[in-house]
């Protein structure tokens, strides 16, 4: 019941943009992921096989690279901007742990054909647009938001970083809120030298983009980090921020970039993000298509409502347990059909047993009503009614009956 409320929700926002909802194969040919997903999915986490028919194919661990593939099959017939969604289930051979299953679901969220800071904003606004439909109290979530082309361009500009350097210092900056500074700063020794340290730990360090080292404060991303900025503060996105240390692990992200964070201390922890990626469809053999866009796993949006107590108390969708006394099951299908057609969700309890168990047990499945059908209620077409939270009875006509529930 949880993870279908969820979804109701997760569909009621992103729809509310304009999304469409589409689905793609579990299966893909496993080249799709070698090449464009983060190393440590495809090197660790990839359920992958060789089929009947002697091609590699794996298991989908995210859904990134099929939807791009999707797009690129049909570039030039579908009508831009394209606004799709989806929450599939994914699978990643990975250790089973708190916010972690070998098996999860995704909501994922795309516009593709925008190349403008529009359609950044749009996203991260879906992404705040969530939080706040869940009743995310203030300050309970932050939305960090960082820049590929600033990273890149410090990295290779500033710090002169070769390829083997710029691989291990995005790999360690994306754990600069998962280690200890001490920790942090001796690893880093190993990769760049004593000033290149102490830029980089500056502009980790940096909230303000109007705080930036000179160095980078009028790069090209940086005039667009502002724009996005100011666009998120007058849609009323109170949660984001800069943060440089914001890498994201997947490969085809080439701009603006973001992760949202739970900040209680019990799991102080990235719960999803995304960014932009306007490589990806080329990938594909086609011409580019600009594409920004984001993941939510079901386990973290999980532990993050019931962490922060946001989880209501959901009722249960059947209405009404109708209990069968005697042998009845065929002569009462006329009753049941009509309670079906009149709005109500009813279950039949058919068995054998005792009608004290078979009461009891429908107390146990949290539905609130009980209905009896017997011999003698099919000849008066006058129904017991319990209600096994209060344990009222009632004797009552069907139309009545079905007032009395709904």
């Amino acid at each position: 019941r949880l993870q279908k409320w969820m979804f109701a929700k997760l569909r009621e926002v992103v729809e509310s943009f304009g999304y469409l909802e589409y689905d793609a194969p579990i299966l893909e040919p496993i080249d799709i992921y070698l090449a464009k997903t983060g190393e440590e999915i495809v090197n660790e986490q990839l359920y992958s096989f060789t089929d009947r028919g002697d091609r590699k194919v794996a298991i989908r661990p995210e859904m990134t690279p099929s939807v791009s593939r999707m797009v690129a099959a049909r570039r030039q017939e579908l009508a831009y901007p394209l606004r799709w969604y989806s929450i599939p289930n994914l699978w990643r051979y990975e250790r089973p742990q708190r916010g972690r299953l070998r098996e999860h679901w995704q909501l994922n969220v795309d516009i593709f054909g925008v190349a403008d800071i529009s359609a950044d904003h749009e996203i991260i606004l879906i992404a705040d647009s969530l939080m706040k439909t869940f009743k995310a109290p203030a300050g309970s979530y932050e939305i960090r938001i960082s820049s590929r082309k600033l990273v890149d361009y410090f990295f290779r500009e500033i710090l002169k970083l070769n390829d083997q350097q710029f691989h291990d210092a995005s790999k360690l900056i994306d754990r600069w809120h998962k280690i200890e500074i001490p920790d942090f700063e001796t690893q880093l020794k190993e990769i760049v030298d004593g000033h290149g340290q102490e830029r980089l730990l500056e502009l980790i360090s940096t909230r303000n983009l109007d705080d930036l080292p000179s160095e980078v404060k009028n790069h090209g991303s940086v005039t667009e980090l502002k724009k996005l900025m100011g666009l998120l503060k007058e849609s009323e996105v109170e949660a984001a921020s800069f943060d440089f240390s914001v890498i994201r692990g997947m490969d085809y992200y080439d701009d603006i970039i973001f992760e949202v964070f739970d900040t209680d201390p019990e799991n102080n922890r990235s719960m999803f993000g995304g960014g932009r990626y306007d490589g990806l469809v080329a990938a594909f053999g086609v011409e580019p298509v600009p594409t920004v866009g984001f993941g939510m796993g079901d386990v973290t949006l999980q532990n993050f409502l019931e962490l922060h107590k946001l989880v209501p108390k959901l009722e249960v969708e059947t209405d009404a347990v109708v209990i069968l006394i005697g042998d009845v099951y065929q002569p009462a299908q006329k009753v049941l059909a009509e309670l079906r057609s009149k709005g109500l969700n009813v279950s039949v309890d058919s068995t054998d047993r005792k009608l004290d168990v078979k009461i009891k047990n429908a107390a146990k499945s949290s539905v609130k009503y009980a209905i009896f059908i017997g011999e003698e209620e099919l000849k008066s077409q006058k129904f017991k009614l319990k209600n096994l939270e209060s344990g009222d009875e009632k004797v009552l006509s069907l139309d009545n009956l079905v007032t009395q529930i709904s």
